[in-house]
């Protein structure tokens, strides 16, 4: 934990906060399309004999007695010696997990509502996708990429108010992407001073982070990095025409993906062009992880603190037959997206000598070695694709491909939680279950250190203090996903 704290600080700038409201808050005095989902709101809230996986990495810790009062975790211990405040709605929780909210670090609003024009589209969620993140444990999450900046600003100010059923939002300004963007939906940055303009304006807006894409030229990275670092403002990126290393050199924070989209090993690579995505898949399956060149490269990253956001679960959909199929999930999309999803799947199923099996699990090789040279992986879904990882089932995906990764279960939550919350200044406040912390939680039906898909049967999900019904929230969004 020392080591991780030193990470930040040597960044050496203040982050900026998303503002997100951090006093708990009234159930009373939430919108009665929130109240709805509320399962729990007493003004003190003990949950008995749970077993608590706390975020830092640490063991589980049997027979706990969690206390919640005034929005904020009062109190841990076992429960054979806890005092129950008197008058406190005890909720016994025998059998059962407790883990912090999820801290999601690629997540979106959006979903692809295929080509009709012969371009990519998307369509804003944004009436299914903050209640399905809620539902699924995660209560606070950076959108990574907008396509509708201003409406997930506005939906961040509608949850924050208690308006919108949701999870704390922290929102990433539109994709800071170059000539050659395959979606309409994406502004094309003419160059270095485009770049500056695009951060400021963006920045006054009330983004807190910024998000480097595909096509964008070094000297177009180097100067949005330079402007958002004024700001106090990270910037992360999904890249192509840059390599991990000129990334890492241009003074980037993160690195969304991984091994994936790290295009600096292919060969005749050009500078600031994006190479063939077919022609990156070929080059990374022949790779060797523990070879001299991907080491100096997880070396370089540690190095310059350029952290790692982990999102295998969005290139499992590539691999045939993957992930494994959920009624849940398609139950929440609208039929059309289904019907139009699990066609896409079957083509996949019938590829032949599909590189993708082999691309995860050098994914997976490259994650624990970064991790072991001292490096920082976040965590988060991706909901893109071609529409079947959705919000929230994506992440509860996500943590158990990071356990068959090799990471133990509480380090897997420990990426998935602390290590958010510190990249995004919030570690005071959220990320780990300690006494003084907000009391955001997942209470989960189930042992996921010994059987991982467990992971999904969360019940009850408390943010700032009250407890939402996790299958009343799943519910209200039936075949709406693709649709709103």
């Amino acid at each position: 934990m020392r080591r991780l704290a030193a990470y930040f600080a040597m960044t050496g700038f203040l982050l900026c906060s998303a503002a997100m409201p951090l006093a708990a808050q009234d159930a009373s005095k939430l919108a009665p399309g929130v109240r709805e989902f509320v399962e729990v709101s007493a003004p003190v809230v003990a949950l008995t004999h749970a077993r608590v996986i706390d975020g830092t990495g640490a063991a589980a810790r049997a027979d706990q007695t969690v206390v919640i009062a005034d929005g904020k975790i009062q109190s841990i211990g076992d429960s054979s010696s806890a005092s129950v405040p008197s008058g406190a709605q005890v909720i016994d929780l025998t059998g059962k997990t407790v883990i912090p909210g999820l801290v999601g670090m690629h997540e979106h609003l959006f979903y692809p509502s295929g080509r009709p024009t012969g371009v990519a589209l998307y369509n804003e969620m944004g009436f299914s996708f903050p209640r399905l993140y809620l539902a699924n444990g995660v209560t606070s999450m950076r959108t990574t990429g907008s396509i509708e900046p201003y409406t997930d600003l506005e939906l961040k100010k509608l949850i924050d108010e208690g308006k919108l059923a949701g999870p704390n939002i922290y929102v990433t300004g539109p994709y800071l992407e170059g000539a050659g963007a395959f979606t309409p939906q994406m502004h094309q940055l003419t160059g270095p001073e485009d770049a500056r303009r695009t951060v400021d304006f963006w920045a006054d807006e009330g983004v807190t982070s910024f998000k480097a894409y595909m096509h964008i030229t070094r000297a177009e990275l180097g100067a949005a990095i330079e402007e958002a670092h004024k700001r106090g403002i990270r910037v992360t990126g999904h890249l192509c025409s840059i390599g991990f290393k000129e990334a890492a050199a241009l003074g980037i924070d993160d690195l969304e993906h991984g091994l994936m989209v790290d295009t600096e090993f292919d060969p005749g690579k050009t500078p600031d062009v994006c190479p063939s995505q077919q022609l990156t898949a070929q080059t990374l399956a022949g790779i060797d992880i523990e070879g001299a060149s991907m080491q100096e490269t997880i070396r370089d990253l540690v190095a310059h603190h350029v952290a790692v956001t982990s999102t295998i679960v969005i290139f499992e959909t590539s691999s045939p037959n993957q992930p494994p199929l959920e009624q849940r999930v398609i139950d929440a999309m609208l039929p059309e997206a289904a019907i139009s999803y699990l066609a896409r799947r079957a083509q996949i199923g019938e590829t032949v000598n599909s590189p993708w099996p082999v691309l995860l699990k050098k994914e997976m090789e490259f994650e624990r070695d970064f991790v072991k040279a001292g490096g920082v992986l976040l965590a988060g879904e991706d909901p893109t694709g071609y529409g079947g990882d959705l919000a929230g089932f994506g992440d509860q995906r996500e943590m158990e491909l990071l356990v068959q990764a090799g990471f133990t279960l509480e380090e897997a939550i420990h990426i998935y939680t602390e290590n958010g919350a510190r990249f995004l200044g919030e570690d005071e406040h959220i990320g780990t279950l300690a006494a003084g912390k907000n009391a955001d939680l997942a209470v989960i039906d189930g042992d996921p250190s010994t059987k991982i898909e467990d992971i999904e049967k969360t019940e009850l999900v408390f943010k700032n203090g009250i407890g939402y019904d996790s299958a009343k929230l799943i519910e209200s969004v039936r075949g709406s996903v693709g649709l709103r």
